[in-house]
């Protein structure tokens, strides 16, 4: 990764939520959700703080075993993922060399035992779209929510 790039979540049409390890995001204009967990939820978290994707990469390098290639692929590959089902958006304030990140992050290298790599998976579910679509206010039935009127 050359030169870094960071993202945001793209709000307010997306919403999320952490529930032990397991990352749910909501796109509210499509109607479809996600799951992902382990790595994915990690690369998730340091967008979120707003790291660019190089210290997200490093980051990753440091706890996990692989080639680091191959991790930059997949990392790269979930990314765009994201990124095409419009559930982060490219944060044009955040650009950064990454020699800038690679120092920061060379000077806190740990020892610690590493994990074998995980490539992150986007599970995604369609199953709710007509659900998330209804308006709860306007379009129900005497039953109420979350019955259509017909």
């Amino acid at each position: 990764m050359k030169i870094t790039q960071k993202y945001r979540v793209n709000s307010p049409k997306v919403v999320h939520e952490t529930i032990e390890g397991e990352v749910v995001v909501v796109n509210l204009d499509k109607g479809d959700y996600y799951s992902f967990m382990a790595t994915g939820a990690e690369i998730w978290e340091g967008l979120l703080q707003g790291k660019p994707t190089e210290r997200v990469f490093q980051e990753i390098l440091e706890r996990y075993e692989g080639e680091p290639s191959q991790i930059e692929t997949s990392i790269q590959d979930f990314l765009a993922k994201l990124e095409h089902e419009e559930l982060i958006v490219p944060d044009a304030r955040g650009a950064l060399s990454s020699e800038t990140i690679s120092n920061a992050i060379a000077e806190n290298l740990s020892s610690m035992q590493k994990q074998p790599f995980e490539i992150p998976t986007l599970q995604k579910y369609t199953d709710m779209e007509e659900l998330l679509a209804l308006d709860p206010i306007h379009e129900v039935d005497d039953m109420g929510w979350p019955n259509v009127k017909q």
